[in-house]
């Protein structure tokens, strides 16, 4: 799978990684059990700083779309597919408007609770 970053955009370096590594899980690039590239190696074809790697690898992991092995590697769950990125990145907008709102996250998980009515 090919990454590529853009500095001019307003969305992080880390982001646009993550959002790369998501998108190659949905349209079928990248496979469940997937190694994905050495946080080196991924840096220095990228020209970014490694620990930029390490925080889209780190917010993946967050979201149990990969799993790091110690020594190992970065590597796509065995149950990450399209449905859970999905739900993920929805579970994600849904945080960030809510703090828009002034909400807790225990706010949230009430809202969740009863189905999202009011």
């Amino acid at each position: 799978m090919l990454f590529v970053v853009n500095a001019a955009l307003t969305v992080s370096l880390a982001e646009q990684i993550a959002v790369q590594v998501r998108s190659g899980i949905v349209n079928g690039e990248l496979k469940p059990g997937e190694r994905l590239p050495p946080a080196r190696d991924l840096a220095k074809s990228l020209r970014v700083n490694m620990h930029t790697v390490l925080r889209a690898y780190a917010q993946l992991r967050d979201d149990a779309v990969i799993e790091m092995r110690q020594g190992r590697g970065a590597f796509v769950r065995p149950d990450a597919g399209p449905g859970l990125i999905r739900v993920t990145e929805l579970a994600a907008q849904l945080m960030r408007e809510a703090r828009k709102l002034g909400l807790t996250q225990q706010d949230i998980m009430r809202l969740i609770q009863r189905g999202g009515t009011t």
